[in-house]
């Protein structure tokens, strides 16, 4: 599976509901799950951005469709990163001629 970095911020509506994050994080999670992924790892974090999350989806249209969904929602806004591990980023630098 290929691994995604999501950068999310709440909306308005979302830090309106801040008490309830943990049991969202829960719901997401479970709705990743349905549609084939996994969440690795979530963090709440200060700075730029309210959470960071670490997921595995089978592919950009799936981890496309989870942020969708989940933005829909109104709580968050989401950017999603494609992750390389390091195996990954290896095979990328040996086609490099």
């Amino acid at each position: 599976m290929a691994n995604y970095v999501m950068l999310i911020n709440f909306t308005e509506q979302g830090i309106q509901n801040f008490k309830d994050t943990q049991d969202r994080a829960d719901a997401a999670a479970s709705r990743l799950e349905e549609l084939g992924g996994k969440l690795k790892d979530i963090y709440w974090t200060v700075g730029p951005y309210d959470i960071v999350l670490a997921a595995e989806a089978p592919d950009d249209e799936t981890v496309t469709a989870f942020a969708l969904e989940v933005s829909s929602l109104g709580n968050v806004r989401t950017t999603t990163l494609r992750a390389f591990d390091r195996d990954e980023i290896g095979a990328i630098i040996g086609k490099v001629s």
